[in-house]
């Protein structure tokens, strides 16, 4: 199977039975999500991934390359696929910019490793599972892929591909999960994907959970149909439909293989085929209570017999992993992993001591069977003595967020997120090591599935965490405890239901009021010691045992009936007014927003906003930051089937509603909105796909993707300090866009010819290195770390237009001739010329200090549209030039704090152009040293008189150099010319001995050195030594250091006389022998009369 590393020629799939259907392929390389109208440019604008990785996050599926034990692929549930080459030292994600990021399977064709195949949609039942759309095939080791089709699928459990035809696949279609209908069953495909035949189909309730393939008759092939459906109510885990079917004509034709299976309904039916003993199969039954239980075949399914009551949870797992070199031992994901050594009769947990639990795919080294991987809900693992102990790969950032909250910490904020089965944790939007953020930065604050969190605005050591259906906490950073304070009903009191992720707020007004919801909306005042309610039930109240699923009522006894499912009926999410304190919003899961004006005394309940679908969740609701008036809802009704976006807003306090959803992509359910605090009209919406934005307030929408991978963004939230956008993903840990002030003044580009947005006021400070070294020192490359945002000022510019250069013109012209077939041969022959001689005009940014004096100048090359820049807050380097980097990119020292503009100008070869006003900014001392600057100006005089002195000696050092070489032509140039007087060695003996005199003083005693002996360091080392130290602290210059350039100096005197000395007389030479017509050197034009 491919589930072990070599023998992948079996591939367990979710498949159902029925008529066979042609479906053709989509054989087009898909398009990245995005909305049909073309909206501003906002591609400058790009995110920043923080991670974390210490807690990684769910693994799907692996593939193993038989021919290369390094190489395997990871499938992640929510995040992609990643690909190693080095056995897991290293990760890269090849699955970034595609239809779907949801991944049920991934595959490599047994013929030919480099053909891989990836199913979209998560092939497991739970709450938070993300759809696909369809399959894809990539030709070249996962470079590149294309989408191939059965894109109604929605969640594919599986694709084997025949091991002797390389044409021949087979897909496990589990068709959609919260509706009926779409492409369900067993596909087939003859022509390598290009066309599909639905081979097994048994209706469109019920798809299938898992196929194998016989390893030694490719024609026989076993199928699991499983009828399911989720809603937002609830869920039913299996029916009459659900069974065991087989085909021993490759798929032309199946029988249902269930003797031996209880009775009655059955839900999820995992299935393995013995890679030992081809006779032999097991299954695990999901079923009716008591009616769960481990199976085995000895006869291909002819008859089964029960070997223990053990099955795991179809819910969330429904895979079987037979070890391939020793028959009868099974493995199996479940919230502890088991194996059994005697074909499922006992069960034995895997060793979980030291990793996570809940593990979905197993895979065992088939040249050695103790060396196994794991991967689940917490990442990959992978042992070599049968799990007795684990290594880790933590360098896998695919961590699911429900919800993301920052605080306003000094100065740097930190980030705070709940997760899926990965608990509530914090950690910095940034750090001062030069590595990174790292795993070590971050710090739990609850355990669990974690969910919303809160800051205490006034303390920022007190913050709220959270576990699934109303779990709270006061988490105190300083101490590490955390004081339960979740409500309870008080005497006489009803049960309350509690969402999932149950709202909670801490309020603008009182960092020690609270606003928490079940069905009811609690207020604490006094940071949740105490609570009292302030609503009734906000909830529609409806009896979810009354609600359809398939067309029908089930009853009580339905396979797995709501396992794992919120009690419906209670509220999503809280929203407080900044307006006014007594407005809140909130919004239920069962479609209602509810409104109090008077701080919960009484409730205005909101029902059938038009165009939005009765029932749907609401995921947000916010109130404007501008207008108390104000609010936007997010309704989301994918848990129904509908996977549109719907999202409103009132104007008038909820009275009337109208739809911002403008031109937002008819696939991509939407989950969160944010508006910037500065200007109404800048909004930002997470989706099930990405990120989008509106300038206008909702009516139009550009996706923005910059380094953001298709990906769900569960939760926004802006740091208004630092005007940063924070991205809960679910698949891909967080993002931020760092500072996007610049969006605000993207309409003010109009009709201008170039212009610099706002710039923000930076730290300057130097990175610590805690890691030794740059980068992450010694820790190897499996080293996680998250990128910091460069030390600097961020310059973000608009250029209109970029003048052509000739050449350009002429290609851009030749392309619309040829395309037209009227291109008639060359240019002219003066065109031509006149192109390889243009000199082309060039753009610079001037940044100048406080009193206009410039400090550094760069050449940038822009594009047309918006640019970035990255001032590093140096000087130019006055040192030395390189003259192969014109750019003015060669770094000076350090600036000292204080007020800078920057400038952008254009060269046309003849003239320069002011093409904006200066833009003022500042620069700002982060001021953690111990021992501070008391002042910088005097920093500043000594930084200029050392970078005045080190110009001079590192010039002086290069002259010598230069006349070194000289010396070394002149000498060539007397032997070379026998008319040359040979007295004329004297002189160049004598020159000779000045240089070892010049050496000694600008670089030491060599010689001695050479062999060992302590020497006095020359004038080039002291200064280096003093210039060097500069750049490396942020205090007062030394004593030392002002000693050490004074002493410099006045070493410095004889020396640069006995420079000067040699150059005139070198030159002196140089001209006598000219008119002895020696031959050229370089430095002196050649005698022409």
């Amino acid at each position: 199977m491919k589930k072990h590393l070599a023998l992948l020629l079996i591939f367990v799939s979710l498949c159902t039975f029925g008529q066979k259907k042609k479906t053709a392929a989509v054989t087009e390389k898909p398009k990245e999500v995005a909305v049909t109208e073309k909206g501003p440019d906002l591609s400058g604008f790009k995110f920043r991934s923080v991670g974390p990785s210490f807690m990684s996050g769910r693994i799907i599926d692996l593939a193993h390359n038989p021919s290369k034990s390094s190489e395997y692929y990871v499938a992640v549930a929510s995040g992609g696929v990643f690909k190693t080459t080095n056995g897991g030292t290293t990760f890269q994600p090849i699955f970034e910019n595609y239809g779907a990021f949801s991944v049920g399977c991934v595959t490599l064709d047994p013929q030919n490793h480099n053909v891989v195949w990836v199913g979209t949609g998560e092939a497991n039942n739970q709450r938070s599972v993300g759809y696909g759309d369809g399959i894809y095939k990539s030709e070249d080791g996962g470079k590149s892929f294309v989408n191939m089709g059965l894109k109604d699928a929605q969640h594919i459990g599986e694709i084997i591909i025949d091991p002797k035809n390389s044409d021949i696949i087979y897909v496990a279609a589990y068709g959609p999960l919260w509706n009926s209908g779409g492409e369900r069953g067993v596909y087939k495909s003859i022509d390598g994907g290009k066309t599909w035949t639905n081979v097994l189909k048994i209706s469109e309730h019920t798809g299938v959970a898992d196929i194998v393939m016989d390893p030694k008759n490719s024609s026989v092939l076993y199928a699991s149909a499983h009828q399911r459906q989720r809603k937002g109510y609830g869920y039913v885990s299996g029916g009459p439909e659900s069974a065991l079917y087989k085909s021993t004509d490759a798929g032309a034709t199946w029988k249902k293989i269930n003797n031996g299976f209880p009775g009655g309904d059955i839900g999820r039916i995992a299935i393995a085929i013995s890679p030992i003993n081809t006779d032999v199969l097991y299954a695990h039954l999901e079923a009716t209570t008591g009616n769960n239980g481990s199976y085995k075949s000895t006869d291909r399914g002819a008859s089964w017999v029960k070997m223990s009551s053990y099955a795991s949870s179809g819910l969330y797992y429904g895979k079987i992993y037979p070890d391939p070199v020793q028959f009868d031992r099974i493995f199996v994901g479940d919230v502890y992993s088991k194996y059994s050594n005697d074909g499922g009769k006992t069960w034995v947990n895997l060793n979980h001591q030291n990793i996570h639990v809940d593990n979905h795919i197993i895979t065992i080294d088939p040249k050695d069977n103790q060396h196994i991987f794991m991967g689940g809900d917490g990442g990959l693992y992978e042992s070599f003595n049968l799990g007795q102990n684990w290594h880790f790969k933590e360098n896998l950032s695919i961590t699911q967020f429900y919800r993301v909250v920052l605080d306003n910490a000094f100065p740097f904020y930190n980030i705070y997120g709940g997760t899926q089965d990965n608990s509530s944790f914090g950690g910095p939007s940034r750090t001062t090591n030069q590595a990174g953020i790292t795993n070590n930065d971050w710090y739990l604050s609850v355990g669990g599935d974690g969910f919303e969190s809160a800051v205490d605005w006034s303390n920022p050591d007190i913050v709220y965490a959270q576990w699934q259906h109303g779990g709270l906490i006061r988490f105190d950073k300083k101490t590490g405890e955390q004081i339960d304070i979740k409500p309870v009903p008080l005497e006489g009191e009803p049960a309350l239901r509690w969402n999932w992720d149950s709202p909670l707020l801490v309020s603008k007004y009182d960092a020690k009021r609270l606003y928490f919801g079940a069905n009811k909306i609690y207020r604490s005042d006094d940071r949740g010691n105490s609570w009292k309610l302030i609503s009734g039930d906000l909830s529609r109240q409806i009896d979810r045992n009354k609600l359809p699923y398939m067309d029908k009522v089930w009853s009580m006894d339905a396979v797995q009936k709501n396992t794992s499912t919120s009690i419906y009926g209670q509220s999503t999410f809280i929203s407080e007014s900044p307006l006014d304190e007594n407005i809140l919003y909130v919004g239920t899961d069962d479609g209602l927003v509810q409104v109090t004006t008077d701080g919960g005394k009484t409730w205005t309940k909101i029902d059938n906003i038009p165009g939005v679908p009765a029932m749907s969740y609401v995921p947000q609701v916010i109130c404007s930051q501008h207008d108390k008036n104000t609010a936007y809802v997010v309704f989301n009704h994918h848990r129904y089937g509908d996977f549109k976006p719907y999202l409103v807003k009132t104007t008038d306090g909820g009275k009337t509603w109208t739809s911002i959803s403008g031109n937002l992509p008819e696939r991509g359910s939407v989950y969160t909105i944010a508006e910037d605090h500065v200007d109404s009209n800048l909004l930002f919406a997470g989706t099930e796909f990405g990120l989008f934005a509106s300038l206008n307030g909702g009516k139009t929408w550009t996706q923005m993707k910059n380094n953001l991978p298709v990906i769900a963004i569960k939760d926004l939230e802006i740091q208004r300090r630092e005007n940063d956008l924070v991205l809960a993903t679910f698949g891909r840990g967080f993002y931020i866009l760092d500072n996007y002030a610049a969006m605000r003044s993207i309409s003010k580009t109009e009709g201008k010819e170039a212009m610099i947005f706002p710039i923000k006021s930076e730290w300057a400070f130097n990175q610590k290195d805690p890691l030794g070294g740059r980068g992450t020192g010694t820790q190897g490359d499996s080293y996680y770390t998250a990128e910091n945002p460069p030390v600097g000022a961020t310059i973000r510019y608009f250029v209109k237009e970029t003048p052509k250069s000739l050449k350009d013109k002429r290609k851009e012209n030749e392309k619309a001739l040829f395309a037209k077939g009227e291109l008639k041969g060359y240019p002219s022959l003066d065109s031509i010329v006149a192109e390889e001689n243009e000199i082309l005009g060039a753009y610079y940014l001037t940044i100048s200090d406080d009193k206009q004096n410039p400090v550094r100048r760069y050449q940038v090359k822009p594009k047309k549209g918006m640019n970035e820049f990255l001032w590093n807050f140096t000087t130019s380097n006055g040192f030395s030039i390189n003259a192969e980097n014109n750019s003015g990119a060669n770094d000076g020292l350090p600036v000292i704090p204080g007020k800078y503009a920057t400038q952008l100008s254009y060269f046309d070869g003849n003239t320069v152009k002011t093409l904006t006003d200066a833009e003022p900014f500042e620069v700002k001392s982060l001021g953690w040293a111990t021992l501070p600057v008391q002042d910088y100006q005097a920093l500043q005089t000594f930084a200029n008189e050392v970078k005045d002195f080190a110009r001079v000696v590192y010039g002086t050092s290069e002259h010598v150099a230069f006349l070194k070489e000289k010396h070394k032509a002149l000498k060539a140039a007397l032997l070379a010319n026998p008319n040359s007087k040979l007295e004329n060695m004297a002189a160049l003996t004598q020159m000779e001995r000045e240089f070892q005199k010049i050496n000694l003083a600008l670089d030491g005693n060599e010689a001695l050195e050479k062999h060992q002996f302590e020497v006095l360091p020359g004038i080039s080392d002291r200064i280096r030594t003093i210039v060097f130290g500069m750049y490396g602290h942020s205090t007062e210059p030394t004593i030392t250091q002002k000693q050490g350039l004074a002493y410099a100096k006045k070493l410095f005197g004889d020396t640069y006389k006995s420079v000067a000395q040699l150059d005139k007389t070198m030159t002196d030479l140089q001209k006598s022998l000219e008119n002895n017509k020696i031959p050229y050197i370089q430095g002196s034009l050649p005698k022409w009369d």
